[in-house]
Parts: C-alpha cells; sequence; structure tokens
C-alpha cells in the first residue's frame, strides 16, 4: 500500500497541474476571440490543446510506476479520425463569417437535412474542440516496459519488475504439484446413501 501512496499523490500533484494548465489555456482562448475566422481558427486549437494535456496528465501518473508511453494506432485510427472528421465539418459549416471553405460546408450539410443539428452543435464550439484534443489523448497510454510482468491480483494491476523467465522459475514448485495432483489416481467419496435398499 505505501507504493500506492506515493503514485497517488504523484497522480494527483500532476492532475492538479494540468487542471491549472488547462484552465490557463482556455483564459487565453477567450482573449483570442472569436471575431474573425483567424482568431476562431487559433482559438479552438487552443481549446483542442488544453483537452489534449488533461487526459496527458492521467499518462504521465503511469510514468510514475515504471510504465512507457505508447501510441496506440488502433485507437487513433477507430476513434480519432472518425471524431476529427464530424468536429471539422461541423466547425467548418457554423465558423463565424463563412470562412475557409464554411459556405461549401454549409451548402452540402443544408442538402443532406443536417444543417439544423450543425447549427445546434455549433453552439458548442468549445466543447467539441475541447473533446477532439481529449480522444487525441486517448491515443497514447501507457504499458509495463519490455520484459516486465504484470501481475493482476483481484482486479488490481501490480507491477513487478521481475522478468518473465524469473517468475516462471519461482512458479515451478506450484505447478509441478498442480501437475502431480491431476496425475494421481481420482479420490472416491460416498456423499449421502449408498445406494443400498434395506
Amino acid at each position: 500500500m505505501r507504493k500506492y501512496r506515493l503514485h497517488d499523490t504523484a497522480r494527483g500533484v500532476t492532475i492538479l497541474v494540468a487542471s491549472g494548465v488547462v484552465g490557463l489555456l482556455l483564459w487565453l482562448a477567450t482573449h483570442v476571440g472569436q471575431q474573425s475566422t483567424a482568431r476562431f481558427w487559433t482559438s479552438m486549437w487552443i481549446v483542442a490543446a488544453a483537452g489534449l494535456i488533461f487526459v496527458l496528465a492521467q499518462t504521465v501518473g503511469g510514468w510514475t510506476r515504471g510504465l512507457r508511453l505508447r501510441f496506440s494506432t488502433g485507437t487513433f485510427l477507430i476513434a480519432f479520425v472518425p471524431s476529427l472528421v464530424v468536429i471539422g465539418w461541423i466547425m467548418l459549416a457554423t465558423q463565424p463569417g463563412g470562412g475557409w471553405h464554411g459556405e461549401r460546408f454549409a451548402s452540402w450539410s443544408s442538402s443532406l437535412g443536417l444543417m439544423d443539428v450543425m447549427h445546434d452543435l455549433g453552439l458548442w464550439h468549445g466543447v467539441l474542440a475541447f473533446g477532439l484534443g481529449l480522444v487525441l489523448g486517448l491515443s497514447l497510454d501507457v504499458v509495463p516496459a519490455a520484459g516486465e510482468v504484470v501481475v493482476v491480483d483481484q482486479g488490481v494491476a501490480l507491477d513487478e519488475t521481475a522478468s518473465a523467465p524469473d517468475r516462471w522459475a519461482a512458479d515451478e514448485p506450484l505447478a509441478a504439484e498442480r501437475d502431480a495432483a491431476r496425475a494421481a489416481e481420482p479420490h472416491t467419496v460416498v456423499v449421502g446413501p449408498s445406494g443400498e435398499e434395506e
């Protein structure tokens, strides 16, 4: 339990610092404003960066336990790319001032009968950008370093620094006992009436 206290403390501090940075970035985005297309996109990129930083705080907490950072291509392709397409479409169709290809995306949305939905979701530009940053950050995760074994005990993952062959060697006596028990003659135990009638 003592090693979890250090991990929990480091994780708490990391998330607190990340929350402060996220707050600072959101404050900065409000000062950039959305009065022009360029300002709109600049503020949305800042908000997306805030979402990315917030989720990265979780993975940085894993480094304190000796885990390494890993990029998940599957998560990126299955979750992030479709999110980018949908959120990008909504933002392009509803950006202020019509901006870069805005009229074209608005026209396509109207032709597909989606403009009402686009308009409603477009009221939440900042939330969409923040969520996009979160999904991008979820493409990164932490995994055990090469040669490290993670033992799961009652649903809680515990890091074990012993290499796999060392762990197997330690388990050999137990494995031998299990194999001997399986090979032994089965024991017969009669439970209840013997079946003989008196």
